[in-house]
């Protein structure tokens, strides 16, 4: 793919407003791989200002819900065409191991899109309820306006598609913004919405930086902000949202917790773990980095677990055999460094890793998979998000010491429990604090499934009809016939289109 010295405004391929571009860096080789324009606040305000024309005056958002779930089924024939090239790309940019890539990053945008039109495609656009007054009352849902969409790097394009997609078959508008660092898919989103046929202004593309994307929270032509990203970011961003009154929802930070119960299967648990807890190399707000085990197995389980770390390859991540590979940037690589020395100062101990380069890699931006024992559930590193490889193991008592471990801690995001006895698996299952948790599997991502937060980890749901719900207002109209009038009941109701109540 071509890096892009134009932006995608509206629809459109565009000069931006001025020359300055930025750099897009391999975190493999620390080579510059591209160069791109980057947007600058008059081109968000070029953005809003066609998403806010599409939206007022523009067919989308008054089209019947059923043929925007065809464009929908479109864009997902166009994207599967190129899936390879973008797992391809996602590896190229942010460093992800290819067989990552292959099978999350590049393969599950794809699957959720075809389940959102499924879900478009099914939902109850409007009813009609007996009303108790006399008359029938119409309940429609309607699209909230032009939403500002601002997503991190991690999971780029699986983030991208879990907004853009249920706010377009809500009939919205967007403007979206990527990081930089992950601009060519970015494009390679936008190329594939060239190819669909949507009306112009409905969609702008802007892969930016924080000063832009605060532009785009403030701008009092946006509607709703949907903000995936940490949980001090999403402060900020509701609070200009709540001083505007504009609806937001927010996906954020996690410290989430994997409650291993005394039944479980060691090596099953590790297994698991290099999954839960160290997918897309640790850099994902669902890993799992607390390890929760009981005391009186305790060394059972470490010892599954530093046998597992010590056979993952660690290096070049077009190598099929990789399994974990460098951070995205050198600001995060020195991050989660910091973090690795921290934890030892705090005084847990180091198993397995730290904080030097890998074994016979000498440059790119790489931290070794670490795993710490001996770590209280009160010290920094159980307690913040460190979004890389990373691991503590926390002891408990029993089972209501686990829970109380678990539940300890500012973030709710995800969660798994670990047992053969799934009854009771379950059951703890069910009172841990979290939007989302899996049994014997960290969270399965399923696009039917509503996903999110609670306490710091966010506020709102996406994917399933939830997240669909998200992107819509709830609109009621009843109809009482004037005194002269001979059109009956039924006619009226008739009178109302499929697509809601607006503009009847």
């Amino acid at each position: 793919m071509s890096p892009r010295q134009q932006l995608y405004i509206g629809g459109r391929w565009v000069d931006p407003a001025t020359d300055e571009t930025v750099e897009v860096i391999s975190p493999h080789t620390e080579q510059v791989i591209a160069r791109v324009a980057d947007p600058t606040t008059a081109d968000v305000d070029r953005a809003v200002a066609a998403a806010r024309a599409a939206f007022d005056t523009g067919p989308w958002p008054r089209t019947d819900p059923h043929e925007r779930v065809a464009i929908i089924r479109e864009l997902v024939r166009c994207y599967r065409a190129r899936e390879d090239e973008l797992a391809q790309l996602i590896t190229t940019e942010m460093g992800a191991p290819i067989t990552f890539s292959r099978s999350a990053h590049a393969k599950l945008p794809g699957i959720m899109m075809s389940a959102f039109a499924d879900t478009a495609a099914e939902y109850r656009w409007r009813e009609t309820r007996a009303g108790f007054l006399g008359r029938d009352v119409v309940v429609g849902h309607e699209p909230v306006g032009v939403v500002a969409a601002i997503i991190p790097w991690n999971m780029p394009m699986f983030l991208m598609v879990g907004k853009l997609i249920p706010a377009l078959l809500a009939g919205c508008t967007v403007v979206l913004k990527p990081s930089p660092e992950t601009a060519l898919d970015a494009h390679h989103m936008a190329e594939l919405l060239d190819q669909v046929g949507l009306p112009p202004g409905v969609v702008s593309i802007l892969p930016a930086g924080r000063e832009v994307g605060r532009h785009l929270v403030a701008h009092p032509g946006v509607d709703k902000v949907s903000f995936t990203g940490s949980t001090g970011a999403g402060r900020q961003v509701a609070e200009v949202c709540g001083a505007a009154l504009r609806k937001v929802s927010l996906e954020l930070g996690g410290k989430s917790a994997a409650v291993v119960l005394d039944d479980a299967d060691p090596y099953a648990v590790a297994t698991g773990m290099m999954v839960a807890g160290l997918m897309n190399s640790g850099q994902a707000c669902v890993a799992q980095t607390r390890v929760l085990v009981p005391a009186h197995r305790r060394e059972e389980f470490v010892d599954a677990l530093v046998e597992t770390i010590e056979n993952l390859t660690i290096g070049d991540p077009f190598d099929p055999a990789t399994r974990v590979g460098p951070m995205v940037s050198q600001r995060q690589q020195q991050r989660v460094r910091d973090y690795i020395d921290l934890g030892q100062r705090e005084g847990a101990r180091v198993l397995v890793g730290g904080s030097d380069l890998p074994e016979g890699i000498e440059r790119g931006w790489y931290v070794r998979p670490t795993l710490f024992a001996d770590v209280d559930n009160a010290m920094r590193i159980a307690q913040e998000e460190i979004f890389g490889p990373v691991l503590s193991v926390i002891t408990y008592t029993d089972d209501e010491h686990a829970l109380r471990l678990a539940n300890d801690s500012e973030y709710g995001l995800s969660g798994s429990v670990w047992s053969p006895d799934l009854e009771r698996a379950t059951a703890i299952a069910r009172r841990v604090r979290a939007g989302t948790v899996g049994v014997n599997e960290p969270y399965s991502m399923d696009p039917v499934a509503p996903f999110g937060g609670v306490k710091n980890s966010g506020i709102g749901r996406e994917f399933g009809a939830e997240g669909l719900e998200g992107y819509l207002d709830t609109v009621s109209l009843s109809i009482r016939p004037a005194a002269n009038s001979a059109l009956p009941q039924a006619t009226i109701h008739a009178t109302v289109p499929s697509n809601g109540i607006r503009g009847t």
